[in-house]
């Protein structure tokens, strides 16, 4: 068996904090029947920002905010826990263990624990990650559609396990190294006008808004020719629209809410 997972016994406003889970999830309020806004991955840190019993508010390295329990984290100086960031295993989906210690499945976007190495599944070498994901429109649009294929829609979700519309395109930009807002609303402020849905091109993002005028709800990401890839409640999660098809009516329905293309790259 492995060491006991380091314990924390007080908590000030600016720790520094390090998941010790494979998914630990935020929510709204400070009780675990609340709502998951977010989650986080194993081996990312945090930043503690109040305390109530049992609860941290946290903000993440996406500058989101939100409440998780001490059980799902450790102190970030804990022994063998906050490694120097070049030397982690970065998983792309993997059952992972450390000698002596119980295996552990890791989502995509999970680092492995010091000791901890890949038995089945992949983890990569961060020099690896700027190699295999490059910060560039065709490779973004590839791994959005290969990663997340199958996944269902989860609220407040962020890996291929469950995820949300805005997690999806959070966790592929970040793979690819660009570090986006969290909400819908938040990353269609990112960026710059992309003009209509015909001048669309791979890896820009498409918003809709349940209103004219109103927040962007929901996000996806462009394909080009019409095409986006994206998680929808109404799908179920995983899909790729063709967004020109009047034959089918929950395309019609998107499209009609369309209210931006932002291009990021």
């Amino acid at each position: 068996m492995g060491s006991p997972p380091a314990t924390i016994a007080h908590v000030d406003a600016g720790g520094r904090l390090i998941v010790r889970v494979p998914v630990a999830p935020l929510h709204g309020e400070p009780r675990v029947s609340s709502s998951q806004v977010s989650q986080r991955l194993a081996g990312h840190a945090l930043t503690t920002l109040g305390v109530d019993g049992d609860w941290l508010r946290v903000r993440g390295e996406d500058r989101y905010e939100g409440w998780v329990h001490r059980g799902y984290i450790a102190p970030s100086d804990a022994a063998a826990v906050d490694p120097a960031p070049d030397t982690r295993l970065l998983s792309l989906g993997c059952f992972a263990r450390a000698p002596g210690a119980t295996g552990r499945l890791l989502p995509l976007g999970a680092f492995l624990a010091p000791g901890e190495r890949a038995e089945s599944g992949e983890a990569i070498a961060q020099p690896e990650r700027a190699r295999r994901f490059p910060r560039e429109r065709d490779a973004i649009c590839a791994s959005a559609i290969t990663l997340f294929a199958g996944t269902s829609y989860e609220w407040g979700g962020v890996t291929p396990w469950g995820a949300d519309c805005s997690g999806l395109v959070q966790s592929i930009f970040w793979l690819h190294g660009a570090q986006l807002e969290r909400d819908a609303w938040q990353q269609a402020v990112m960026g710059r006008d992309a003009g209509e849905l015909r001048d669309a091109q791979p890896a820009d993002l498409l918003f809709f808004a349940d209103a004219p005028g109103g927040r962007p709800s929901h996000v996806g990401i462009a394909l080009g020719g019409h095409r986006m890839v994206h998680l929808g409640l109404g799908r179920g999660g995983y899909a790729i629209e063709r967004l020109d098809d009047d034959g089918d009516d929950y395309v019609r329905g998107l499209r009609s809410r369309l209210s931006s293309v932002r291009r990021l790259l």
